[in-house]
């Protein structure tokens, strides 16, 4: 009798414990399904979509304005940027080949606007779309104040120029910490730049500039630089000056710079991921630190020493590391220094100059009248109107009462690659019709 009882007492533990287990797998199962279908549903267009339980769309955002820092970055579920296009908060790519295939046709610009930047950031966004064959995805960190500005004007653009890029807004975010000292160095915002590569960590590679850059070419010329890196490389940059003599880092710094006259920051193309897997070299502790770790502490060591904010930190950076930089010519970021005093970029005058950059405020005031001549040129230029005609032409007529100036007698340097951008899409709009 004792034997048929151990027996059954047996049979009774077996199946209790094979029950347990199969109700642990089922409930597993259940909870992996629901958390997925709650944050990775995809919407019509097959792109990934973070959710959060019972909320939808925009209304599950909260403020825009993050005042909080994760030093390993990642947007929670409930704050986001906003993606006017696909109409969702926070778009994730497709993992899959035909996703990445899409990806990869994109040039990704991004652009820190603050202040009284609207319209200076939205010409050279504009500047970016007429010359462009290839889409677009911009990335537009602004304060709240502006969004609403921002997302009213690119949609009022013909619907024929906005087949040819989408964008999302973020709110400008700083670690919780330090968020005025990160906030007001140099430039409002400015040093937002910093921080893209742990904000956008969805986003393989990007092209920062700043608002008062003008593409006198395609963006996806410079784009393309980024397979002309070698494997250490994961930035590129131009020379902040091509003659030492009137060079501001090799007279005036006082603290390590790249090279022998500094970069400068205001066109800067970037593999993010590189960047986030780099261990940076530094002259604060023998240990190679990541990007996320020697931020706060290069600023604390040099704040002191720094005149022009976050770009002093790329040039300490990349001092020490210089294996890591990849250099462009100066016709890449074109500035007042160039020819102010006569013209000293040699590959622009081969080439023309690639890209404009108005630093200084010259696009709105009388000190370089033949920069601020092709900023309103762009600017004026009604969409759908012949550009060799209605922007090439006038812009010509106008830099001819600018050769009072050394920038101005330089000038024909901005519309010899300008005119062979127009003419280059000109012709593609016709072979497509």
């Amino acid at each position: 009798m004792r034997c048929y009882l151990h027996a059954f007492l047996l049979c009774v533990l077996f199946t209790f414990f094979s029950l347990l287990y199969v109700f642990n797998q089922l409930a597993s199962t259940l909870e992996d399904r629901d958390d997925w279908s709650l944050r990775e549903q995809r919407d019509t267009d097959g792109h990934l979509i973070r959710k959060s339980p019972g909320l939808e769309g925009l209304d599950r955002c909260k403020s825009l304005a993050v005042s909080y820092w994760d030093p390993y970055w990642r947007q929670p579920a409930d704050v986001c940027g906003v993606n006017c296009l696909l109409g969702s908060s926070l778009i994730r790519e497709r993992s899959d080949s035909a996703a990445k295939k899409h990806i990869d046709e994109r040039s990704h610009l991004a652009v820190v606007a603050c202040g009284p930047r609207l319209e200076e950031t939205l010409t050279m966004l504009k500047s970016a779309v007429l010359l462009s064959k290839k889409p677009l995805h911009f990335y537009i960190f602004a304060e709240d104040d502006l969004h609403d500005s921002f997302r009213k004007a690119l949609v009022s653009w013909p619907r024929a120029v906005q087949t040819k890029f989408n964008f999302t807004i973020y709110p400008i975010t700083f670690p919780k910490e330090n968020a005025n000292e990160w906030k007001k160095l140099f430039k409002p915002c400015a040093s937002q730049r910093l921080f893209l590569p742990l904000i956008l960590k969805e986003v393989d590679s990007l092209l920062y500039v700043d608002t008062d850059i003008l593409f006198l070419q395609p963006v996806e010329d410079i784009w393309a630089l980024l397979s002309h890196f070698n494997s250490s490389q994961l930035a590129a940059m131009a020379p902040e000056h091509e003659e030492p003599r009137i060079g501001w880092y090799n007279r005036f710094a006082r603290h390590p710079y790249y090279g022998k006259t500094g970069i400068n920051s205001g066109v800067m193309l970037m593999n993010m991921t590189r960047l986030r897997d780099k261990f940076f070299k530094n002259d604060m502790t023998t240990v190679a630190l990541r990007w996320e770790e020697i931020l706060m502490p290069l600023l604390q060591k040099y704040k002191l020493n720094i005149t022009w904010g976050d770009q002093d930190l790329l040039n300490i950076i990349f001092h020490h590391n210089p294996e890591s930089l990849y250099v462009v010519p100066c016709q890449w970021n074109y500035r007042p220094d160039h020819c102010i005093y006569g013209s000293n970029c040699q590959q622009a005058e081969q080439e023309g100059v690639f890209i404009l950059h108005g630093n200084r405020g010259v696009y709105h005031d009388d000190k370089q009248p033949a920069f601020r001549a092709v900023y309103e040129a762009i600017q004026k230029y009604p969409f759908g109107e012949n550009m060799e005609t209605s922007l090439l032409h006038p812009l010509e007529a106008s830099l001819q009462s600018t050769t009072n100036t050394y920038c101005g007698r330089a000038s024909h340097l901005f519309t010899k690659k300008l005119k062979q951008s127009i003419v280059s899409v000109q012709q593609d709009v016709t072979q497509r019709r």
